[in-house]
């Protein structure tokens, strides 16, 4: 029998929990996957590739569902870094002049911003009636998440990151209402109601890595900001 290569072992920080997990490097069998995935430009089938290789890869006991979305990206990038070298090539193009540069991303650089910011997911709406948020999960983020106009989309994103109404002394956990009585609920609040939960949704920790570059061209000086797997690995 031909011998199995082994491969190093490495720890990391779940960003959200701030606990140890160990991890190995991803080898040709999930690289495969993974470039299979990104060659289709399809945003959920990269999802799911990196979910699978994350599963893969992640030797101490976890449930990917609890994860949240920046948790995900940290995680992957983290492994990418182990698996492909420290840094990516990527060509963004002049503000500009859109002249095209090559350019490097040191993934140990690679950041998850508002981490350490103390926000309240308990939100108030009305003297009898409040909720608590969480932060969406790459589980969470599936078709339903889209919607035809950039309102839909919001509303789905809310809906899909309540975690508890309260109602007077009546708690209800949302995982266990029925999704159609969530956007019921969702849709009956009034624009400032709607508003103070969309303010703290929009402060979640999430991936980022500032590019700055001088254009080659024109000398205008560059300062692009990536945020999320997608935008790493174009």
């Amino acid at each position: 029998m031909l011998p199995i290569l082994a491969t190093p072992k490495y720890d990391m920080i779940v960003p959200s929990t701030g606990k140890p997990i160990t991890y190995r490097p991803y080898v040709v069998k999930e690289e495969k996957i993974l470039l299979i995935a990104m060659e289709s430009n399809d945003e959920k089938a990269i999802n799911n590739a990196v979910l699978d290789t994350i599963k893969a890869c992640v030797e101490s006991p976890i449930n990917i569902d609890d994860l949240t979305r920046f948790d995900v990206e940290y995680m992957f990038v983290t492994l990418r870094s182990k698996s492909v070298g420290e840094g990516i090539k990527l060509t963004p193009k002049c503000s500009e002049c859109d002249e095209e540069h090559n350019v490097k991303v040191d993934l140990e650089q690679v950041k998850i911003a508002n981490l350490d910011d103390t926000v309240d997911k308990h939100i108030k709406i009305t003297d009898d009636i409040s909720v608590d948020i969480k932060w969406a999960t790459m589980k969470d983020k599936d078709d339903d998440f889209a919607g035809d106009t950039e309102t839909q989309t919001i509303i789905n994103l809310m809906v899909n990151s309540l975690e508890t109404i309260y109602s007077g002394e009546d708690i209800f956990a949302v995982p266990d209402v029925p999704k159609n009585e969530v956007i019921d609920f969702v849709e009956s609040l009034n624009p400032d109601q709607f508003d103070s939960i969309v303010q703290v949704l929009s402060k979640a920790p999430y991936l980022s890595y500032d590019i700055v570059f001088d254009c080659v061209k024109c000398t205008k000086k560059n300062t692009i900001t990536l945020n999320g797997l997608i935008d790493f690995f174009q």
